[in-house]
C-alpha cells in the first residue's frame, strides 16, 4: 500500500509526499531513468558527466536522448525519445525551462514522470540547481519528491473545413500579427458562447503553468500551477477595456482571424511551433486529454519559486 506523509502548511496544497517505503527496488524508487538534454549537449557537459557519473554509482538502468554526444555519453545506451517514453519510469531533463517544456510535449502520451536539473539560472520547471542534484536526486530516487499533475492544451487551426495544422503546448497557444506595428481583427467564442470581436495584437491562451510567461508580460494574472483553468489574455488590445478572462479548464476556445489588415497573423505553441494564418481561419484550442506528471525535491514551495523569479519582498 502507498503510504502518504504529512504535507506541512507551506508547501503546495496538491502536492503529495511519496514514502521511501513505496520503493519497488532494494536501492532505488525509480529503476529505469531516461534522461533529456538540451541540443547543444556541450553546453551542459559538466552537468551532464556528474549526472551519468551519480547514476552509475547507484547502479540505475538508464536510457540517453539520442542528440547526447557519444563523447559525453560513455557509460549508457541511447536512443530516440519515443523509446524513453515507452520504456523509463522516470526522465531526467537538463538544462532550462524550454528544454522540459520540449521534452513535455514529446513525451505526453506516454505518462512519464520529468525531474528538471536546472543549468543557468533559476527556472519555474527546472527547479534543481547542479550545485544541489546529488542531495535533491539521493531524496527523490529513495521515493522521497513532491508530485504535481499539470495539463497541456491541443490546438489545431482548421480551414475549409480542414485541420491544416495541430500542436500541443505546456505553456501556451498564442495568436498574433507576424508583422511589427499591425494588428488582427478576431472573433474570440468560449464554448461556442459569443465572447467578442477585437482589435489586438493577438491572444493569448495559457494554462496555470504558462501563466507567469508570455501571458503574464501580456498583463494576465498567475494562475497557481495545479488549478483547473485557462486565461485568455489579449496583447495590447485597441479598447483598453479589454481584460483577461480566466475559464474553467474544460472550456473550449475558438478564435475566427477577421482580419489581418494586410499583414501576416501566426498561430504558435509554446513559441516554438508555428503556422501562419489567414483570415476565415477558424483557431480551436481545447484542454489535451491525460496530464503531466512533474516531480520536485520534498521542500519545493511554489511561492519561493514566486519570489526568486519576480523577485518579491526585495527591499532597496
Amino acid at each position: 500500500m502507498v503510504e502518504l506523509m504529512s504535507i506541512s502548511a507551506n508547501k503546495n496544497q496538491t502536492a503529495k509526499l511519496i514514502s521511501a517505503n513505496d520503493s519497488t527496488c532494494t536501492d532505488c524508487h525509480f529503476s529505469r531513468i531516461g534522461i533529456i538534454t538540451k541540443p547543444e549537449a556541450e553546453s551542459v557537459r559538466e552537468t551532464l558527466l556528474l549526472l551519468f557519473n551519480y547514476l552509475k554509482q547507484r547502479h540505475c538502468e538508464v536510457l540517453v536522448d539520442e542528440c547526447v554526444p557519444a563523447t559525453i555519453n560513455q557509460y549508457f545506451p541511447s536512443g530516440p525519445r519515443e523509446e524513453i517514453g515507452q520504456r523509463c519510469e522516470l526522465v531526467i531533463v537538463v538544462g532550462g525551462d524550454g528544454t522540459i517544456l520540449s521534452a513535455v510535449r514529446s513525451l505526453a502520451p506516454f505518462n512519464v514522470p520529468l525531474l528538471g536539473i536546472n543549468v543557468g539560472r533559476l527556472g519555474f520547471l527546472a527547479d534543481i540547481s547542479s550545485s544541489q542534484m546529488e542531495t535533491s536526486l539521493n531524496e527523490i530516487l529513495d521515493g522521497n519528491y513532491c508530485e504535481e499533475k499539470r495539463f497541456l492544451l491541443a490546438c489545431e487551426v482548421i480551414r475549409d473545413e480542414q485541420v491544416i495544422f495541430s500542436c500541443d503546448a505546456f505553456n501556451d497557444a498564442v495568436v498574433h500579427i507576424r508583422d511589427v506595428a499591425r494588428m488582427i481583427e478576431f472573433e474570440t467564442r468560449i464554448n461556442h458562447s459569443f465572447v467578442n470581436h477585437q482589435r489586438a495584437d493577438g491572444m493569448v491562451v495559457s494554462t496555470p503553468t504558462g501563466s507567469t510567461a508570455y501571458a503574464l508580460s501580456a498583463g494576465g494574472p498567475i494562475l497557481h500551477a495545479t488549478l483547473d483553468a485557462i486565461t485568455l489574455v489579449p496583447i495590447s488590445p485597441h479598447t483598453l477595456s479589454s481584460r483577461p478572462i480566466v475559464v474553467d479548464a474544460s472550456s473550449q476556445i475558438d478564435i475566427l482571424i477577421c482580419n489581418t489588415k494586410g499583414g501576416v497573423a501566426q498561430s504558435s505553441c509554446d513559441g516554438h511551433i508555428s503556422t501562419d494564418v489567414h483570415v476565415g481561419d477558424h483557431i480551436k484550442i481545447r484542454r489535451k486529454p491525460g496530464r503531466i506528471t512533474l516531480l520536485h525535491p520534498p521542500e519545493h514551495n511554489y511561492f519561493e519559486i514566486l519570489r526568486a523569479k519576480l523577485h518579491w519582498s526585495e527591499y532597496s
